[in-house]
């Protein structure tokens, strides 16, 4: 079975092998059956935007510090949401840790803990937890980026093992977005659009909807999950449509930019409602600040 963070390379960076390649300055491609298969090989196996971003970073020289997006989880008690968080958070981890951001990468352990424990899931966290913290303070960044990975895991697995299979989908394609989000940012700052190879993976995008698309019809009634599945579709056409040089293909990073960064700033906002089992919105009062966001336009 790959380990998350092998199966990120294989879907993610498409280089097909490991350092000799990421030195390389020409990617080597996967087929198109890796393409299409590769996300199903394992359910609890997700492209790990710490991959996404090892890439950038043999691409180009992103200011990481730039792109830490301090989080907090918001208030709702939407098991959806709250799945979809745990991935933003994950990917916020990854990104703290590449900007060298002890005390960040601390403050987003306690945030996914505390979502795990809305979820009921943190029977095991604890010991990750404070993992997470001696390495912040140790400073060990590569056993830190793999203790991220193993907490983001744990939740996961005890998802599946409460008979939340479902919620792990959401999960992963929250974490691949905001990978997204974070990958194009870095790639618009560079004027020849340097490391657009690394998230041009169309087929990924069309693959993480279709799954989205399985869920039961009381999840994808949510208006998160309707509005994620169609950015992930508007992500696939924009990767699809691009043209070949970086005047044509900068105005559709932009926009996958744009609403891939809309859509995570809505993931992680207050909803101001509880979502009872039958699907019916009672009142809760929501964090004081919070905010709406407005979905990106399909």
């Amino acid at each position: 079975m790959l380990t998350g963070r092998h199966f990120a390379m294989l879907v993610f960076v498409a280089l097909g092998c490991h350092e000799v390649c990421a030195e390389s300055s020409v990617p080597l491609p996967m087929t198109e059956s890796q393409k299409l298969g590769a996300v199903f090989l394992d359910s609890l196996s997700i492209p790990s935007p710490g991959e996404v971003f090892a890439a950038m970073n043999a691409k180009s020289h992103p200011n990481w510090v730039t792109l830490i997006s301090p989080a907090t989880a918001p208030v709702t008690s939407d098991r959806m949401q709250l799945a979809l968080v745990v991935g933003v958070l994950a990917a916020n981890g990854y990104i703290e840790v590449e900007a060298r951001d002890g005390q960040q990468v601390k403050n987003t352990g306690r945030e996914m803990i505390s979502v795990a424990k809305a979820l009921s899931v943190s029977e095991h966290l604890m010991g990750r937890g404070n993992s997470l913290m001696e390495f912040a303070e140790n400073e060990a960044w590569d056993s830190l980026a793999d203790e991220l990975e193993a907490t983001e895991n744990e939740v996961k697995n005890t998802m599946v093992e409460r008979n939340d299979r479902d919620l792990v989908t959401l999960t992963s394609a929250a974490a691949w977005l905001r990978g997204l989000d974070a990958a194009t940012a870095i790639v618009l700052e560079t004027p020849n659009l340097d490391g657009i190879s690394v998230i041009t993976q169309p087929e990924l995008a069309r693959n993480l909807a279709a799954q989205l698309d399985t869920l039961p019809a009381r999840m994808k009634k949510s208006a998160l999950v309707s509005k994620l599945k169609l950015t992930l579709e508007e992500v696939a056409v924009l990767l699809e449509t691009m043209g070949s040089t970086p005047e044509t293909q900068r105005p559709n990073i932009q926009r996958i930019h744009t609403a891939s960064a809309a859509l995570v700033k809505e993931i992680l906002a207050s909803t101001g409602a509880k979502t009872t089992p039958a699907g019916r919105a009672t009142p809760n009062p929501a964090r004081t600040g919070a905010s709406n966001i407005a979905s990106p336009k399909p």
